[in-house]
């Protein structure tokens, strides 16, 4: 989560919760994106900073005054609805996806992109070169591979874990569960308090609902990244995974209407 409170964190943030309806094929002004960004925080020179940040790196396209997403970033924002709003069904059937790739060194930069979209979508390595996850993330990964022209270079199989080590202590090994469950706790302990706030007062104001909405995406957006979706029966008893799922729902659906309101009225100002 390393991007996560930075001014083009919650820029792209901003984008994925509510960017896309309002600024529409014709983009926005950065007069409009500070007043936005201003809400939770950002000042005007960070905002413009950051723009600049993320043209360069070809999420935002400059149309004269206006700043509108890219052909690619609007991809990657769906796949981020995706993975986000609406992950696959957890399988406890004992399938898993295996990933098998070879890229040779002159393509060294394939390689590593391949690593570092396998591991965003939940990948654990088994051995160099052999990556696994839950067989729920194959859909996602085919279409990632296809858009990413990764194909050449990975096989995709399914099957049953028949090693000599317990599943339960091979998945230990593939990833790094602690660190994961920390991520997951250091979301409960910014947003659970948010939650209560919100389910004792009742209605809030619009201007309130957006900036809490906008603080608790941009926490929660890349733990359904770095979390693989394990069954249970995989994970220690305390895993808090499933109730930082339960607070983003909650949140999401108390605060993202009300704070549509706030952000079209930033918009007319």
């Amino acid at each position: 989560m390393a991007e996560q409170r930075t001014p083009r964190s919650l820029i792209v943030t901003f984008y994925g919760a509510y960017g896309r309806e309002a600024g529409g094929d014709e983009g926005l002004p950065v007069a409009s994106l500070i007043r936005l960004l201003g809400a939770v925080g950002v000042d005007a020179p960070a905002v413009r900073s950051a723009v600049s940040r993320l043209k360069r790196r070809g999420f935002l396209v400059a149309d004269g005054s206006r700043y509108r997403l890219s052909d690619s970033a609007r991809v990657m924002l769906a796949d981020g609805d995706r993975r986000i709003y609406e992950r696959p069904a957890l399988k406890d059937d004992g399938e898993w996806l295996l990933a098998v790739f070879s890229v040779p060194e002159q393509e060294r930069g394939k390689r590593h992109l391949l690593r570092s979209r396998l591991a965003r979508l939940g990948f654990g390595q088994a051995s160099p070169g052999v990556w696994i996850a839950p067989s729920q993330v194959y859909e996602e990964t085919r279409h990632t591979l296809l858009r990413l022209e990764l194909t050449p270079y990975v096989e995709l199989f399914r099957g049953l874990h028949e090693g000599f080590t317990p599943t339960v202590e091979a998945v230990a090994r593939w990833w790094d569960l602690p660190s994961i469950a920390g991520l997951h706790r250091g979301f409960l302990a910014s947003q659970e308090p948010v939650l209560a706030r919100w389910s004792a007062k009742g209605t809030q104001g619009a201007r309130e609902a957006y900036r809490d909405y906008l603080l608790a995406v941009d926490a929660y957006r890349q733990l359904p990244y770095a979390d693989p979706g394990l069954p249970g029966s995989l994970l220690p008893d305390d895993w808090p995974g499933a109730r930082s799922a339960e607070v983003f729902a909650s949140l999401h659906a108390r605060l993202r209407e009300r704070g549509a309101a706030h952000a079209a009225e930033l918009l007319t100002a």
